[in-house]
């Protein structure tokens, strides 16, 4: 079969990408192998593939490709997140494009809308992840609002409420004002910004003319004032201790209050208290009993309580406040200030602190435990620096808001009685029976009860997402359960770690009394030349299906891998996309120039070609051994450049051209058969990196049976090697370099062959052949002398030298050996400085100092044998 000249991936890509799904190899079912499963980070159902994506997901396929070929029944089990508020959001703009408000609708109306919505753009990103070659079980995608997942949240919101770990109360909350609901503290993301500190006097009451100066950077606020605090240690104000002051512009008459809560070294040393509107003063509200003031609507406009600029926004009003408390005389001054203000992740908009009825989630129990199996590598972190973020916010957690004012999620499981008394249950029936006992009137009807308007955080479905996906909370000893959890590997983004992998634990302990996963691979994030994040607004993040278009598949996985240990961010550029794209082409060359050989079935396996098989066999399991090592500390960075150089430099640069027949002559069957088997190996062990080419070439290099695939083949595993015949190459291949400078150097072209001469031991001796053939040696012979037209090389302690005949330039190889020796003292010199250094002696590690000393012998030696050539030419 004759094979292209050039590798073509995108039909290469579809083709591969069908096969396996025809056949199924994505799928699995709970057998006697040994299981290995990782379950995906569920993508927003809104989203589509970005860079993040891109390498977390190729990182989870290295994975579990590797797996699967390891014999292990594999799974990776796909699915998506129905992602609330981003999902309401992008429900309510596309309404409102076609003229239709929220408000109008009724809940069911606008879920109709929402579900219509996720029909034709939720599973866009799975669609994406296929071009990518994502070898997920797409018979087991879950979506976190389908029908069992919705019903196990609900059953796990009741059992936990039931424990009295869930309750609903009264709470300073994070609110979105475009959103309109709650978030948890851990949803918001505080940035520095450039702001105003204002200075504004209160008139003491019942004072000829005495003030009182606080500094605030939300002078909007003031509205909802209800005291005034100071520190009860500070002389300057203990004098005002049971007095009132009156607030700016409404003149409401509020107290006086002493709290050690005041520090009082920021701006005057007394504070405004708004316990509405800053969780501080809402503790400090509470411990001294002080009323509390809403001012803001939902929205972020200002409500009847503030009095003034009633239905305003809150930035409009503060630009409108200052200037009128201006006008009146009570800002003493205004400076620049630096301050951090929290912003939702999801809207990007300034959160509001504000009161609100909401259903809370109690953390503290559940913490620890989820604390320890993390601090003491029941389950592992990589790389292991995250363990103390984890142990930080494990130690300071807080009760978790899980209620959010929006209609797309799971519907909170609580029906009110018109006497306000909560009842929690699976439905309006069980919730009626309940009402009927509680309340002794079995004559209650359903439209005695009305159910809560709010749905459930969406982490609140996802921290089940590995026992869910199994139906393993309503079904917990089902077969699946059972075999697959726990799953091996999570990989995620560090930035999730509380949000996602803490309560999933959390999750396992509490409903499996099992971990969730035995290992989290922490990645990095991807970032553009400049070091900024990839983002949309930036404009630096490239389309990764144009990428995969231009480079292919196995070119952006191999990009994306190439520079990106665990937990380190990811410096991107198109170039390691090129680089991979170009190691596709260097292997589709490889497979061209093989299959280009014809076999003579008559002929013996040469010498050079006998030590190549040998040498490359124990070179592959050397490489195969690195890495083993590098996967087993999840390195996957460094394993996939073990395997590149394993195959760019080891098999195409070496083994191959030692091995090639001549120009038109065949090859012995012996030497064919290695290398066909060598580059089906080699194809093997790079397949979970590069699915599709390896694929391909795999089945070209063998008649394969139908229903054959690289995928569910044997991935090798190391064996033994001799360290002595890879040293001794090592030598040679320096040798064959030598040779090929040399020849350069004076102009010898490769046609013309050479004769040359050993002076010394010659550790590389089992190689001579191959030195022979590659460097067009007609005779290897072994001096006493340095002979006296030649020139020569050194490769350790050996001295190498190709006659040259009569007409030898003796001044030239006078200059050349001359800056060979300058170059050579230079070195020694920069090492003896080193070992001079006591500092560095006792300092650094004993196998660094003796590889110094290594650098020193040999330079020595070098130096000479260099003085003894140049005697010899004088």
């Amino acid at each position: 079969m004759e094979i292209p000249a050039k590798y073509d991936p995108s039909g290469i890509e579809n083709k591969w990408y069908q096969y396996w799904l025809d056949n199924k190899f994505f799928h699995s079912v709970p057998d006697e192998r040994e299981p290995y499963t990782i379950v995906i980070p569920p993508p927003n159902v809104t989203g589509v593939l970005h860079m993040g994506h891109m390498l977390n997901n190729t990182i989870q396929d290295v994975l579990v490709r590797r797996a699967r070929m390891q014999g292990k029944n594999a799974l990776w089990l796909p699915g998506t997140d129905h992602a609330s508020i981003a999902t309401e959001a992008k429900v309510v703009a596309k309404l409102k494009e076609e003229g239709i408000e929220k408000s109008s609708l009724t809940r069911e109306e606008f879920l109709a809308h929402a579900w219509e919505w996720k029909e034709k753009h939720g599973g866009i990103i799975l669609e994406q992840l296929k071009k990518l070659g994502a070898s997920c079980d797409w018979e087991r995608t879950k979506f976190t609002m389908d029908e069992s997942m919705y019903e196990s949240v609900i059953d796990v919101f009741i059992d936990l409420y039931n424990k009295g770990l869930i309750y609903r109360g009264v709470r300073m909350v994070n609110w979105d004002p475009k959103a309109l609901t709650a978030l948890s503290d851990e949803e918001v993301i505080y940035k520095e910004v450039k702001s105003k500190l204002y200075y504004v006097r209160y008139k003491v009451e019942d004072s000829a003319d005495e003030w009182v100066t606080i500094a605030t950077t939300r002078p909007e606020t003031i509205l909802g004032d209800t005291a005034v605090c100071y520190h009860p240690e500070d002389e300057r104000f203990k004098h005002l201790a049971g007095k009132r002051v009156l607030v700016p512009l409404v003149k409401r008459s509020v107290p006086m209050i002493a709290d050690e809560y005041v520090d009082r070294e920021f701006g005057t040393g007394c504070l405004k208290i708004t316990p509405a509107h800053d969780i501080n003063d809402y503790n400090i509200g509470l411990k001294h009993n002080l009323e509390s003031i809403d001012i803001f609507n939902n929205n972020g406009t200002l409500n009847e309580k503030a009095l003034l600029y009633v239905g305003q926004d809150r930035f409009a009003v503060r630009e409108r406040i200052v200037e009128d408390l201006l006008n009146h005389g009570h800002i003493l001054k205004i400076e620049d200030y630096v301050n951090n203000v929290g912003f939702s992740e999801r809207t990007d908009e300034v959160i509001e602190p504000k009161l609100s009825v909401q259903w809370f989630m109690k953390m503290d129990e559940m913490a620890k435990p989820a604390l320890d199996v993390v601090m003491n590598d029941t389950v592992k972190f990589h790389p292991e620096k995250f363990k103390n973020t984890y142990r930080h916010w494990m130690e300071n957690v807080r009760d978790w808001c899980i209620s959010r004012q929006l209609w797309w999620g799971q519907r909170i499981p609580a029906y009110y009685l018109k006497t306000g008394e909560v009842i929690v249950a699976k439905s309006i029936e069980e919730a009626l029976e309940k009402a009927r006992i509680l309340t002794g009137n079995s004559a209650l009807l359903p439209q005695d009860l009305r159910q809560d308007e709010d749905v459930l955080d969406t982490w609140f479905s996802s921290w089940l997402w590995p026992i869910s996906v199994f139906d393993g909370i309503r079904n917990p000893g089902n077969p699946d359960i059972k075999y697959y959890y726990p799953t091996n590997d999570l990989v995620t983004a560090p930035e999730i770690l509380f949000f996602w992998v803490a309560r999933m634990i959390m999750a396992g302990l509490e409903y499996q009394h099992d971990i969730p996963f035995k290992n989290v691979y922490l990645t990095g994030i991807v970032r553009d030349k400049l070091g900024r994040k990839m983002s949309k607004s930036l404009g630096n993040s490239p389309d990764p299906l144009e990428l995969i278009s231009r480079f292919g598949a196995d070119g952006v996985r191999v990009g994306m891998l190439l520079t990106s240990p665990a937990g380190n961010d990811l410096p991107f550029d198109e170039s390691l996309c090129e680089q991979g794209r170009n190691f596709s082409n260097k292997i589709w060359n490889a497979l061209r120039l093989v299959k280009g050989w014809t076999i003579d079935p008559e002929l013996p396996q040469p010498a050079y070609a006998t030590v190549a098989v040998q040498w490359f066999e124990s070179r592959f399991n050397d490489a195969l051994a690195q890495i083993e090592e590098n996967f087993s500390k999840y390195r996957l960075s460094e394993a996939l450049m073990a395997v590149y150089k394993l195959v760019w430099d080891d098999f195409c640069a070496w083994y191959l051209e030692m091995v090639k027949p001549g120009y038109q002559q065949p090859i012995d069957p012996a030497t064919m058969s290695a290398t066909t088997a060598f580059f089906g190996r080699l194809m093997q062990v790079l397949h979970p990196f590069m699915p599709f080419i390896t694929e391909e070439i795999w089945q070209l290099l063998e008649e394969r049976k139908p229903g054959e695939s690289i995928m569910v083949s044997t991935i090798p595993v190391s064996g033994t090697y001799d360290s002595a015949l890879l040293s001794a190459f090592e030598h040679a291949e320096q040798v064959v370099i030598g040779i090929r400078n040399m020849r350069k150097e004076k102009n010898i072209a490769f046609k013309d062959s050479i004769e040359l001469l050993i002076k010394g031991e010659n550790p590389a001796s089992a190689y001579d052949g191959v030195v022979a053939k590659l460097g067009n040696v007609s005779a290897l012979r072994y001096v006493d002398d340095k002979p006296s037209a030649a020139a020569g090389f050194l490769v350790k302690s050996t001295e190498y030298y190709i006659p040259l005949g009569e007409g030898v330039d003796l001044a030239e190889e006078r200059e050349k050996l001359q800056k060979e020796l300058d170059y050579m003292q230079g070195f020694l010199d920069s090492v003896m400085k080193k070992l001079g250094n006591e500092r560095f002696v006792s300092n650094a590690k004993p196998e660094i100092v003796d590889n110094e000393k290594r650098k020193q012998a040999d330079a020595e030696a070098k130096i000479q044998l260099l003085k003894a050539r140049l005697g010899e030419l004088k």
